[in-house]
């Protein structure tokens, strides 16, 4: 059984701990197996490429490392600050996630 995790892909973070910190970016993926996720722009590395079909120079390429669940926190849609998540169920019957700040769902 996978874990739960407050983070989706396609959310805006805001990284709160390590070199980074203080930054913001959108979720490109989350590895559940290692409790980390990838976010756009954020803890950048640089990666030593041999000449390949992608890039036929090789060289070195900046890409983004895995940053750990712990270290970040959602964005309230309202205030654009970092927030804890909820869950609530809404009108439907449905269970969402809201923001712990402002009580705003979380789409």
């Amino acid at each position: 059984m996978q874990k739960k995790l407050h983070i989706k892909k396609g959310d805006t973070v805001v990284v709160i701990a390590g070199n980074s910190k203080g930054q913001k970016g959108r979720v490109l993926e989350v590895i559940r197996k290692t409790d980390r996720a990838i976010v756009e722009g954020v803890n950048m590395m640089k990666k030593h490429t041999k000449p390949n079909a992608e890039a036929p120079q090789g060289g070195i390429i900046e890409r983004e490392a895995p940053v750990h669940i712990s270290n970040l926190m959602l964005v309230d849609p309202k205030t654009g600050e970092a927030t804890r998540v909820g869950k609530k169920l809404n009108d439907d019957g449905k269970l969402v996630r809201i923001s712990k700040k402002t009580g705003e769902e979380i789409k």
